[in-house]
């Protein structure tokens, strides 16, 4: 495993594990399989370990993996302040020691202030007392490093970075969004302060890997590489110096065996002329194709109205991505023939989902563009029938 440097000198993996994504059964965790997962990265040498107060059941479990094999001295730890949240000291409080409950830890190596998305969220927080709460946090050892994670626009990310002695922060950033939300103007600009950056959302929530359009896919099949789809993503990321930790979201022994390869053996600027020009033609590719910007990350979830957001985006594109009869089929698999409907038709305009939406989708607007496109008046009814007929028949059973 490659490590690249925190502002303090310690060694921080080059490859993160993202705890947002541990598989469930039902609506719990799969501890057992998360544990098996979580120690073949620890093995590999991975240390650096992402979870946050809103992922359900992901602090709990992380904690409770860390302490049954002893390893919480060993790792480091970042969570996330739910600043959304927040309208008071007192709240500020309540969240951090519940996460340290969560958590089974007296103290947290990264903290971040979740999600910033422009610079009246950290004035917010700067009225509610933030700046003397860090202070005292730090002084006491139960926040060891002060970070904040930002989904917003690139000069607004620079204006929080100037603002305050950070000490890390964390940023979606791929190829596909090289020149959107931070970017690499944003990247550059922590670099050039010495603040390490952390990276979320590497695969663009799958669109860098399964989601890619058939042309992309053929380009890197046929390339002399030899690397995945997922390979080129994430060594596009690993080989710039300014990238000091990578997240991944990983969910099988495999995936840990396989990223945890990449970033052994990736070097520093190692992509060549013909590389980038690669990238270029893929990112052109997907860009002619995508209907909706949506990364699956769920943080429009839950809709209070039950509809299936992200299901029904991913769906989306995949008619456009792979083929509308395609879209169309995992549709009714994934979203129609579900027990509870999750239908977008459902949508009430409650805005909930928007304000909480990192790549500010316009998700109601969107939402019906969608249901127009995957539910044309025959699948419509074709879709009524086969409720009838399934549920009907489940429930018989």
């Amino acid at each position: 495993m490659r490590y690249r440097k925190d502002k303090h000198g310690e060694d921080i993996s080059l490859l993160g594990y993202g705890c947002m994504r541990f598989t469930k059964n039902g609506r719990s965790i799969d501890l057992d399989k998360a544990e098996k997962e979580i120690m073949a990265a620890y093995k590999a040498g991975v240390n650096y370990y992402d979870t946050a107060y809103i992922y359900p059941g992901s602090e709990v479990a992380l904690g409770e993996i860390l302490k049954r094999n002893g390893i919480r001295e060993k790792v480091k730890i970042a969570t996330k302040l739910p600043q959304y949240y927040i309208s008071s000291r007192k709240a500020i409080d309540k969240y951090f020691d519940e996460q340290l409950e969560r958590l089974q830890t007296d103290y947290i190596d990264y903290y971040l202030m979740h999600m910033l998305t422009d610079v009246v969220a950290w004035d917010n927080l700067k009225k509610n007392g933030i700046l003397e709460w860090i202070e005292d946090k730090k002084a006491s050892g139960q926040i060891r490093n002060i970070g904040f994670s930002y989904h917003g626009d690139t000069a607004k990310f620079i204006e929080i970075l100037n603002d305050y002695d950070w000490e890390f922060c964390q940023i979606q950033y791929n190829y596909l969004d090289e020149h959107t939300q931070a970017g690499r103007k944003g990247l550059d600009a922590a670099y050039e302060k010495g603040i390490p950056v952390i990276i979320m959302e590497p695969l663009r929530g799958g669109k860098l890997v399964d989601l890619m359009p058939d042309a992309g896919k053929k380009l890197i099949a046929s390339n002399e590489r030899g690397w995945t789809a997922a390979e080129w993503a994430f060594r596009w990321l690993m080989q710039q110096p300014a990238v000091t930790c990578v997240l991944s979201g990983m969910n099988s022994v495999a995936m840990v065996e396989e990223n945890c390869r990449i970033a052994s053996n990736v070097s520093d600027n190692e992509f060549t002329e013909a590389d980038y020009e690669l990238i270029a033609k893929v990112k052109a590719s997907m860009e002619e194709k995508t209907k909706v910007g949506c990364t699956a990350c769920a943080y429009c979830m839950p809709c209070p109205k039950g509809v299936d957001i992200p299901g029904i985006f991913r769906c989306y594109n995949h008619m456009y991505t792979e083929s509308k009869s395609e879209g169309r089929f995992e549709y009714a698999q994934t979203v129609a023939l579900t027990k509870e409907p999750t239908f977008a038709s459902q949508c009430i305009e409650c805005g909930k989902c928007e304000k909480h939406c990192p790549q500010h989708i316009p998700i109601r607007e969107k939402l019906k563009e969608a249901d127009k496109k995957l539910r044309p008046l025959p699948y419509k009814i074709g879709i009524n029938i086969a409720r009838k007929y399934v549920l009907n028949k489940k429930h018989k059973k």
